[in-house]
């Protein structure tokens, strides 16, 4: 072929920011899905960037620090999920807003490009301040009811299922260049926080 074709890479990049861009406003209440409470959870979580983006990010993290790092992030982020999202059951309706989004991009998708080596107690930590902060966000404005704990249980259990596939796959890589990949998706990551907080910032 004599055109000049796209790398994949780059590609990727730009779907990173497309997802990032398109972030609105972190809705408090799980839209309904018809296939029950269950279902409702889970697709909330992977239809909103939001929330998606910064467990993936959580999970290369821990999964570039090994096999026991990566074992208590991918337990101790659901936890904290539905602990948090429990603890927002019949509070009022929050909104995030994009600067709250940008922020966990940015924190996140940096630690994984600078290949931080974080304590066990550090991973644990942060995993755990993630998971209570987005459950919180994602209980309020549901109601105390059967339903509403069921749909958090659905979206605690996908975000385990999420975290333990990335993790997974970050902590069987060996060779070195697999690891500067991995660390390349954190920068897409960064990047998309980056350019979110400046959008924001903008049409404040």
């Amino acid at each position: 072929m004599t055109g000049r074709s796209v790398s994949w890479p780059g590609a990727r990049g730009w779907v990173v920011l497309a997802i990032a861009l398109g972030c609105g406003p972190a809705q408090a209440h799980l839209e309904s899905s018809g296939l029950g409470p269950v279902y409702d959870g889970m697709l909330h979580f992977l239809s909103s960037p939001e929330d998606l983006v910064p467990a993936v990010a959580m999970a290369l993290l821990a999964g570039l620090r090994g096999a026991a790092h990566a074992r208590r992030a991918v337990f101790t982020l659901p936890a904290a999920w539905l602990l948090g999202g429990l603890a927002g059951l019949g509070l009022a309706s929050v909104n995030a807003g994009p600067l709250a989004a940008a922020f966990w991009l940015l924190l996140l998708g940096g630690l994984v490009v600078a290949d931080a080596k974080l304590p066990l107690r550090s991973m644990t930590l942060l995993a755990a301040v993630l998971g209570l902060v987005h459950g919180t966000l994602n209980g309020t404005g549901m109601g105390l009811s059967a339903a509403a704990v069921v749909a958090l249980l659905g979206l605690a259990a996908t975000v385990f299922v999420v975290s333990v596939l990335v993790a997974a796959l970050c902590v069987a890589l060996r060779a070195p260049w697999a690891r500067v990949a991995v660390r390349a998706v954190g920068s897409w990551i960064a990047a998309s926080g980056l350019l979110l907080l400046g959008w924001s910032l903008r049409g404040a």
